[in-house]
């Protein structure tokens, strides 16, 4: 009878174990992501909103909950990395958010691949601009915050090439915006795709924002970084997080797609990146 006490309480520990480990393996919900970075170039602290990957996705009634974490961090700029629409979901979430944040931070905009994949590129341009938000296509503004001046370089995603007639290659983008620091100011490339630093990294970019990769899909935390990336293969190196170059750094944000994926994350929350340059 003890026996078979000790094996109905192992059971029971082990399946409360497994359903534990799934609710937090399975979870979904909002992180908020913090980076702290320092330079000699900045004189006073900006805090930067990035936001990759949203797909269109779905964040509650009104995009409330994305919508609300953005503004309880209060940033100085928010930046769209690229895939903030989707090639399959309805634009109507993106547009909800772009309402809300448009007229309170200033903002700009790359695009990312499944916006090309849309075929709907054009639409999507346009939708930012219609909210006075910048589409940096190889271009580049010097931004005044809190009397810190930044420059803010883009670049479109490389499938502009393969998805309409623009023959404006990211080569000739980043050459057109690589000399922005010559300035002497904080110099901050937003650009979609992380495999691509080695290019990145032929100019003097301070910082480096990309998303894209969605985190590997899948992470074991403290062991591996991300399983799977687009453009990456298997354990991209590039997943997530931040990765220090000798003159530059990069942020990489996991991005907020959810419903939009085949693929479950697993042990991968879909985050809202705030960086504080100090």
């Amino acid at each position: 009878m003890k026996i078979k006490k000790h094996i109905r309480i192992i059971v029971i520990l082990l399946v409360c174990t497994l359903v534990t480990t799934a609710i937090f393996a399975f979870n979904t919900k909002l992180k908020i992501q913090y980076y702290s970075l320092k330079s000699d170039k900045l004189t006073a602290p900006v805090r930067i909103a990035l936001i990759t990957d949203l797909h269109s996705c779905f964040y509650g009634e009104g995009q409330k909950e994305l919508i609300d974490a953005v503004n309880a961090q209060n940033p100085d700029i928010v930046l769209l990395g690229g895939d903030i629409c989707d090639d399959k979901l309805p634009h109507k979430n993106t547009e909800l958010l772009l309402s809300a944040i448009a007229d309170r931070y200033p903002c700009y905009y790359v695009t990312g691949n499944h916006e090309y994949w849309s075929y709907e590129i054009d639409k999507i341009i346009k939708l930012f601009q219609s909210y006075d938000i910048p589409v940096l296509e190889g271009s580049f503004d010097t931004i005044d915050i809190n009397g810190q001046k930044l420059n803010i370089c883009g670049i479109s995603d490389p499938d502009c090439m393969k998805y309409t007639d623009n023959n404006y290659s990211i080569e000739e983008q980043l050459a057109d915006v690589g000399n922005a620091g010559e300035n002497g100011y904080y110099t901050i490339l937003l650009a979609h795709r992380p495999e691509l630093i080695k290019t990145y990294l032929n100019y003097d970019f301070n910082l480096i924002l990309s998303g894209h990769a969605h985190g590997g899909q899948w992470r074991l935390p403290g062991i591996i970084n991300g399983l799977y990336a687009p453009d990456q293969g298997l354990f991209p190196r590039y997943a997530g997080g931040q990765y220090s170059f000798e003159d530059s750094h990069m942020i990489v944000s996991r991005g907020l797609a959810r419903e939009s994926t085949r693929i479950p994350r697993i042990f991968n929350r879909p985050e809202l990146v705030i960086i504080d340059l100090l």
